[in-house]
């Protein structure tokens, strides 16, 4: 009971987190990108998107902050035990995503949100760069302490005190896997925030063509762009990465197909029903391309993929008796949502931009479409994590502690209580953003915010500190 209350507890706080996350970095970036584009060209429209979709991005912000502090407390509360034994490896990665990625974007964030009429245009533009910066780095350093969790490399476990000691720390920065999931986060977070763009923009310009019709026109434009671009990239490195985590957590993705036997030549699921839940030796429907698998992940047609009865018997022949093999129905849906969802955006990016193309004005059923692809990314990212965590099961570190061993001794009332607590709290923070962001969107751009590097009076600043 314990182990799973706290598996629980940790699954919603993560999942509540990364909801926020990917809006931040994304967005952070595509305002940046606005703004640049209002210094270089002097367009009003892109100042006003600036303010407007920078509001957005700072109710995001604070929301995201807010619920992140709670997931480092819950490795010394629920995890303690695990905590003990990857100290020394998450010290330094999350000490410096703390001490240097999350002051550098929270100061300039800082500086961009009060230095509107106080800062020189090109000072001012960059803060916000610098803040879409923090929040790569940021993320950066989250994602080398989770990837070690995935592929442990330059450490060892010291016998005599059962902990995971650093031996290098290059190489934990510099791991494979840090590399693709850095690479595949970043793209996914500019797909979530362009799509969530394109809803608004799509929405506003269906239900009110009359009022600030320019306006959302061209968030609309960027929207579609952005999503389809962000999307293809996204699926172009979860390729890739996807063929390194077949090499280094093989049984991961044997179980996302739902692969039993060890294959030549395996075709790629796209539908099973019927063994998924007790393990068994076959699927009872099995919908698949044939050799697609083994060409993704091989990139030869014939190749060969390791099936879950082999990979079990290996780990056990390594590991000792156990089940090594993952919730099966979980990582293989998980993963096909993930895939599913993304698709849902590329599709939907490319039928609005052959609409503006031929001259169509979006109608209601795009206007709706649109509006379903702002969830679709947060569903991706969603069962993206699910599929990463529950997809390495039964290990907290892949091949060196299992889950079950990284539990704190807690009582069962104890983590009912906090889990409780963080989803009402949860719940509170969720309404009052939802509020927050609506509210916004309803008020629309300001009609004519005052430029960049003017005081209110529209007097330009001297070219130095603004002053």
């Amino acid at each position: 009971m314990t182990l799973d209350l706290a598996r629980w507890q940790f699954g919603i706080t993560t999942v509540y987190h990364f909801l926020l996350v990917p809006i931040t970095i994304g967005l952070s970036g595509l305002v940046a990108l606005m703004q640049t584009r209002w210094v270089k060209t002097g367009d009003a429209v892109y100042l006003r998107m600036t303010r407007f979709w920078g509001k957005i991005l700072l109710i995001n912000f604070a929301l995201g902050v807010a619920t992140g502090i709670v997931q480092e407390f819950q490795f010394g509360m629920a995890w303690s035990e695990y905590s003990r034994f990857v100290g020394d490896i998450f010290g330094a990665p999350l000490a410096m995503e703390a001490l240097i990625a999350f002051f550098l974007e929270s100061t300039f964030l800082g500086l961009w949100i009060f230095g509107w009429d106080r800062m020189p245009a090109r000072l001012h533009l960059a803060t916000i760069w610098l803040t879409f910066i923090g929040t790569t780095i940021s993320a950066y350093f989250i994602l080398a302490a989770n990837a070690w969790m995935q592929n442990p490399v330059g450490a060892k476990v010291n016998p005599a005190s059962g902990r995971a000691e650093l031996d290098s720390f290059v190489d934990v920065i510099t791991n494979k896997t840090a590399l693709y999931a850095f690479g595949h986060t970043i793209t996914a977070s500019l797909a979530t925030a362009a799509a969530l763009m394109l809803g608004i923009s799509a929405w506003k310009r269906y239900r009110t063509p009359e009022r600030e019709a320019g306006f959302f026109t061209r968030s609309l434009h960027w929207g579609l762009r952005g999503t389809l671009v962000a999307a293809l990239a996204t699926a172009l490195v979860g390729h890739f990465f996807a063929q390194w985590m077949t090499t280094v957590q093989p049984m991961k993705m044997a179980a996302a197909e739902a692969l039993y036997e060890t294959t030549d030549g395996a075709g790629l699921s796209l539908f099973a029903l019927g063994g998924l839940e007790s393990t068994p030796d076959k699927l009872a429907v099995n919908i698949e391309i044939p050799k697609l698998l083994s060409f993704m992940a091989t990139n030869t047609p014939n190749g060969r993929v390791e099936g879950i009865n082999d990979l079990q018997a290996a780990y056990e022949a390594k590991y000792g008796p156990g089940n090594y093999v993952p919730v099966l129905a979980v990582t293989y849906w998980s993963f096909r949502a993930m895939i599913g969802m993304a698709g849902y955006m590329i599709l939907v990016a490319l039928i609005g931009l052959w609409m503006l193309r031929r001259g169509r004005s979006p109608g209601k059923k795009f206007a709706v479409a649109a509006v379903g692809g702002i969830f679709a990314p947060l569903i991706a990212n969603t069962t993206g994590w699910m599929f990463t965590e529950m997809g390495r099961q039964p290990w907290a570190v892949q091949g060196l502690l299992k889950t079950a061993d990284g539990v704190s001794p807690l009582s069962a009332a104890t983590l009912w209580t906090s889990l409780i607590g963080f989803t009402l709290l949860y719940g509170a923070l969720a309404v009052a953003e939802l509020w927050l962001v609506m509210k916004a969107i309803h008020h629309g751009p300001d009609p004519s915010p005052t430029p960049i590097g003017h005081t209110p009076s529209g007097e330009p600043l001297l070219p130095t500190l603004g002053y």
